[in-house]
């Protein structure tokens, strides 16, 4: 096989991979959990529970509170829920800013904590979530003479539900770490499938199964979170771009020779696909929260078993086509 068209491959998967993080902070793993401790005064028509582990605050109004403000950094207006389920978020608020992307980010000069709010319809169901710092660890370093079972951060998030003040207090603990044990299993697993691959020589088989796993590991977690805070779609898309790939490769069966380029060229794309999500995961494989539903173990085994198969794939791919044999599709 061409090297050339080996090595583009390569860089279009992992620049189509790294493009959706340059446009979101969506929740990622973490080591943190932060938790609602208390709304003082009690306050019936509001929810307020944590998305992604210590990454968002999601309100969501249930009943009728009348017209319910959430409190900027500054003391501003910062999001408004009103009946009818409409919720607004003022323009001018430095919150809006800060709250853009997990540890803060830059805030215009146009922002004006003691401006005329300008609103901003930015939901219609009543519900909304937003990166809150006073929720939150604010440093990509552990907290320094802290550790697991530790709490990190104690906060307050200020409401005025219908004119009353109302306190949210959150707290954010240091999780004890996982256990290792799903991760090794993975690794085993995958090991397991690149050997079948490299003696049996089912790549076709392999993958596919492969991009079944990930794909369903994928969808839950881009379904687990709420759509503001903006999940990638490469959690999903890019298995199920393989398991296309491995299924097409799959109708043409084991045809004229003329085929065999392209089934090998499909083929190296699709375990591409899946290396670059596995490369993706490996930052899930160790920390204590993950951004999903699915059992946390499970999603360790899939995204290990993933990445060790899909490199045991790709690399049997290349060595076949460098020695000219033929590669089963089966």
């Amino acid at each position: 096989m061409n090297r050339r068209i080996g090595v583009g491959l390569m860089c279009g998967v992992f620049l189509l991979i790294g493009s959706p993080a340059a446009q979101a902070d969506p929740p990622g793993p973490t080591d943190f959990q932060s938790e609602v401790l208390s709304i003082e005064p009690p306050t019936d028509g509001i929810e307020v529970e944590i998305i992604g582990g210590d990454s968002f605050v999601l309100l969501r109004v249930v009943g009728d509170p009348g017209v319910v403000d959430v409190v900027g950094y500054r003391g501003e207006p910062y999001l408004r829920f009103l009946p009818g389920g409409i919720v607004e978020e003022n323009q001018r608020s430095p919150s809006k800013y800060l709250n853009e992307e997990r540890y803060g980010t830059e805030v215009p000069a146009a922002a004006d904590a003691d401006g005329e709010p300008e609103w901003l319809v930015v939901a219609d169901d009543g519900t909304y979530a937003w990166h809150d710092h006073r929720t939150h660890w604010m440093n990509p370093q552990p907290p320094p003479g802290l550790g697991p079972g530790d709490q990190v951060v104690e906060g307050v998030v200020p409401l005025l539900v219908d004119g009353i003040e109302v306190d949210v207090t959150v707290a954010s603990l240091w999780a004890e770490p996982p256990s290792r044990v799903p991760v090794a299993v993975g690794f085993l697993l995958g090991a397991a499938l690149a050997a079948v691959i490299w003696w049996r020589r089912r790549v076709v088989a392999a993958l596919f199964l492969l991009s079944l796993f990930a794909t369903a590991a994928g969808a839950v977690a881009y379904l687990s979170v709420p759509s503001e805070t903006e999940p990638a779609w490469s959690l999903w898309v890019l298995p199920a771009t393989a398991m296309l790939l491995t299924a097409t490769v799959a109708t043409l069966g084991d045809g004229p020779s003329f085929l065999a380029r392209y089934r090998r060229i499909l083929l190296l794309v699709a375990a591409l696909e899946l290396v670059a999500w596995g490369a993706v995961h490996w930052s899930w494989l160790w920390p204590a929260i993950l951004p999903t539903s699915l059992p946390y173990w499970l999603d360790r085994v899939i995204a290990a078993s993933v990445l060790v198969g899909a490199l045991g794939a790709g690399a049997a791919i290349v060595a076949a086509a460098d020695s000219e044999r033929n590669l089963p599709t089966g």
